[in-house]
């Protein structure tokens, strides 16, 4: 009864005038920004501290959390018609959407898109209202041991994703972590990887390889089947319309995903990213159609879009309870909240209760607002694909290119940019999957940075990550992830041989 109480005072902020127009602004502002590759919610946000500055910090933070959420629901649009995902967090909803969009369903697509981020980010809200306090208690359990094996699990279940080969899903993992760890080291101070020169001392920046291995890439591939085929038909947007036998197809991911979602966003670290592509591997594991996923499967769009709104959701649990930003998006928001002169922790709860109900009852609103805003513009925003086949190939080649140049202002980038999208036509003719490439990149830096800390903690002894319960287990499933794919290929083939 607390909790609804609770709720009650936080809508009774939410809804005042003022607030509903932050909501308004920041989803709408959010769901733009999700749509431009380049851009980002990191940047966004940055450039809203000095606004937030003089408003009620419940306000601030309102406006603020409308753009974050919102960047991620609005991410999925550039996804679906272009193949180029415009935040991290929807680099899986390329996998099924973008083919969907091919085959003329694009309408279809992007409504799927609408419903699942809707669906998962409302019932991550209501997770978030019921047991923030104490997921808070069970997150600060996690040491860096088991964000180690908790990165290690979720690469491994993305690499057996590609059934054709796992040698191969594990090349490209592999070639991923070592993209991951170029530049400085910031320990030791050694380079890696620079090979000589000023440029890649910092690394190399996630959109630069999602966009050249995605979309340059696709664009590639299309210019070398000699201008892309056939021309799309002109009703190449199809219907909005969901069957029942469709809407039952997806409740059962939509439903697993919330969950999956909100408690990878939980973890400190995980985020949307990593949880929309465990959420992609379970539902491939789980269907009896599994094979057909990354082909337009519509399983296989609803599962990564709800879980990434659903985790997207759940980091704000560290955030507000703990302290502790989980991702850089939340370091971000973090910031803001500490200009405000708002201290997140364990005593917010009590000490500015407005601030927590108020942000939580203002995502009913936003979800809501959200789905009436991007239903509507589909139709419109799905006309993109009506146009000649060199205009939108022009139309991927300038967004990539500003995408990547609006970031680091580098030609050297851009150099890097064609450089990856090489790599990812080579990929795509020789069979290899990009999956593992990209999320082996997003996790590297993190699986490194915590197996130091855990063998700093444990004076060099590796037994560490096994002496402790959860990491224990987490790495036990990850083994287990990659061999099950190899026992299921031998006990296929001795069927075989008896047949």
């Amino acid at each position: 009864m607390d909790a609804f109480n609770n709720l009650m005072y936080g809508f009774g902020i939410a809804l005042e005038p003022t607030n509903i127009a932050y909501v308004f602004i920041g989803v709408f502002a959010g769901t733009i920004i999700g749509m431009l590759p380049g851009l980002g919610p990191i940047s966004a946000l940055a450039l809203m501290i000095p606004v937030t500055f003089a408003m009620e910090p419940s306000s601030g933070l309102i406006l603020m959390a409308g753009v974050y959420y919102g960047a991620i629901f609005g991410g999925s649009t550039s996804s679906i018609l272009l193949n180029a995902p415009g935040v991290a967090g929807t680099v899986a909803t390329a996998f099924d959407g973008y083919p969907m969009a091919r085959k003329g369903l694009a309408g279809k697509a992007l409504a799927i898109a609408a419903y699942a981020s809707f669906i998962g980010g409302t019932i991550s809200v209501v997770f978030l209202m019921l047991v923030a306090p104490v997921l808070g208690r069970v997150a600060v359990s996690f040491g860096p041991a088991e964000y180690f094996a908790l990165m290690v699990l979720g690469l491994t279940a993305v690499v057996t994703l590609s059934d054709k080969s796992l040698v191969k899903g594990l090349i490209a993992a592999v070639v991923g972590v070592m993209i991951s760890i170029m530049g400085i080291d910031l320990q030791t101070g050694t380079e890696r990887y620079t090979f000589g020169t000023t440029h890649l001392l910092d690394g190399i920046d996630f959109l630069v390889v999602a966009l050249g291995v995605f979309a340059l890439a696709e664009v590639f591939y299309m210019l070398l089947r000699g201008g892309g085929g056939k021309e799309q038909p002109r009703n190449a947007i199809g219907s909005l319309r969901l069957s029942r036998s469709e809407i039952k197809e997806i409740a059962g991911p939509v439903g697993r995903s919330s969950v999956l979602g909100f408690f990878v966003g939980v973890l400190p670290g995980a985020g949307a990213t990593v949880a929309s592509f465990l959420g992609y591997s379970m539902e491939k594991r789980i269907a009896k159609d599994g094979d057909t996923f990354g082909k337009g499967n519509i399983k296989g769009l609803a599962a990564p879009e709800t879980a990434n709104n659903a985790a997207c959701t759940g980091s704000f649990v560290p955030l507000l309870i703990l302290g502790v930003p989980g991702s850089g998006t939340t370091a971000v928001l973090l910031g803001a909240l500490l200009v405000m002169g708002v201290s997140p922790g364990p005593m917010m709860l009590e000490q500015r209760p407005d601030v927590f109900w108020g942000v939580i009852a203002s995502m009913y609103i936003g979800n809501i607002m959200l789905l009436v805003l991007n239903l509507p513009l589909i139709p419109l925003i799905a006309k993109i694909l009506d146009m000649p086949r060199p205009l939108l190939l022009s139309l991927i080649l300038i967004f990539c290119m500003i995408g990547v140049y609006g970031t680091s202002f580098s030609v050297f980038d851009l150099l890097l940019l064609l450089g990856f999208g090489l790599l990812g036509l080579g990929m795509r003719l020789f069979g290899f999957p990009a999956a593992p490439l990209i999320l082996a990149l997003i996790l590297g830096n993190i699986m490194e940075e915590s197996m130091r800390r855990a063998l700093q903690i444990s004076g060099g002894d590796w037994s560490i990550f096994i002496d402790k319960p959860i990491s224990l287990a987490l790495l036990i499933i990850a083994v287990l992830s990659l061999c099950l794919p190899l026992v299921k290929k031998v006990i296929l083939q001795a069927r075989q041989t008896r047949g």
